[in-house]
C-alpha cells in the first residue's frame, strides 16, 4: 500500500515560550487569543504553518506560547490554502495544547487544558 499523504508534518519546533508571574492563583478569568500565520519557502518548497496563543489572566501570568510545524504539500493548488490553514492548524493544536498544560500544571497555579477546539471556527473568528 503506497502512503499519498497531500499534507505532511516534516518538523515541529517551540518558537516562543514565555511566561511571566504578576501573582498569585486567583478566581479572574483566562483571557486566550490564538493566531495562525503561513509562509512558504520557495527554496526547497516547504511551507511554515505557525500557531500562536497568548494567555493572560489578570493579577495572576502571562502566557505567550508559538510553534510552527513544517509540511510538504503534494496536492491539488486550489485545495493548498484549506489543507494548510485547517489541516496543519489542527496537526499542531495537540501539540500546543500540551506545551500550555505542562506549564500550568505547576505549583500554585489552576491547570490550563484547552479543550478540543473547531478549528475551521476558531480561523474564522480570527479573520473578523
Amino acid at each position: 500500500m503506497v502512503n499519498n499523504c497531500v499534507l505532511e508534518l516534516q518538523k515541529l519546533v517551540v518558537d516562543e515560550f514565555y511566561f511571566e508571574r504578576q501573582g498569585f492563583k486567583n478566581d479572574n478569568e483566562c483571557k486566550i487569543a490564538f493566531e495562525v500565520s503561513i509562509n512558504r519557502n520557495e527554496e526547497d518548497d516547504i511551507y511554515k504553518v505557525s500557531l500562536a496563543t497568548q494567555i493572560e489572566k489578570e493579577d495572576e501570568y502571562n502566557l505567550n506560547v508559538e510553534l510552527s510545524g513544517f509540511f510538504t504539500f503534494n496536492g491539488d493548488d486550489d485545495k493548498k490554502q484549506i489543507f494548510l490553514k485547517q489541516n496543519a492548524t489542527a496537526i499542531l493544536m495537540p501539540y500546543l495544547r500540551s506545551q500550555i498544560s505542562l506549564l500550568t500544571c505547576q505549583p500554585d497555579m489552576e491547570p490550563i487544558v484547552l479543550p478540543p477546539i473547531n478549528v475551521s471556527s476558531l480561523l474564522a473568528e480570527n479573520e473578523e
